[in-house]
């Protein structure tokens, strides 16, 4: 091998490391700011494939403020409450002011720590706004949607007379 080749293969090698190196990097870092949404349900049960979150794990969940569950510690800014779906609930702890759109029985998304297998630590809670909101363009395209079936439909029942 001639020494221009060498220096070529040597060249090539330190590129592909290189690049190795980075995509891993790259790789972990992105894994280590990921947190994964589950219901309650999912926190207690796992999700259908099988994971579970373990205690320590950075996640999101989302559920419903169970209502009654809201509980504030008078000398500080400690709220505890429970979120359910269907199934179990799950009790959250939030050291801060809540948004102005939290209650009991609204919806709302936690990102925290879980604790326990029931417990999650949130240090962020936002407040989900009312579910029957829609965009109005949104709300339009369902409305030409909705009479485009209902005249399919009264054609279908016409047809079949």
């Amino acid at each position: 091998m001639t020494p221009r080749r060498k220096k070529r293969l040597a060249l090539v090698l330190a590129l592909v490391l290189g690049l190795g190196a980075t995509v891993g990097l790259v790789l972990y870092a992105l894994n280590q700011n990921m947190d994964l949404f589950y219901t309650p349900t999912e926190l207690v049960n796992g999700k259908p494939d099988g994971t579970k979150p373990e205690v320590g794990q950075r996640l999101r969940i989302g559920g419903m403020v169970v209502k009654g569950s809201v509980k504030r510690d008078p000398e500080s800014l400690r709220v505890s409450f429970q979120v359910a779906d269907t199934g179990p609930a799950v009790t959250v702890t939030y050291d801060g002011i809540l948004p102005d759109l939290f209650r009991e029985g609204q919806g709302i998304v936690a990102q925290g720590v879980l604790v326990n297998p029931t417990t999650v630590k949130a240090h962020e809670v936002l407040a989900k706004h009312d579910e029957n909101y829609m965009p109005p363009e949104v709300a339009e395209a369902m409305k030409k949607n909705h009479s485009k079936l209902q005249y399919t439909e009264e054609q279908l029942q016409g047809s079949a007379q």
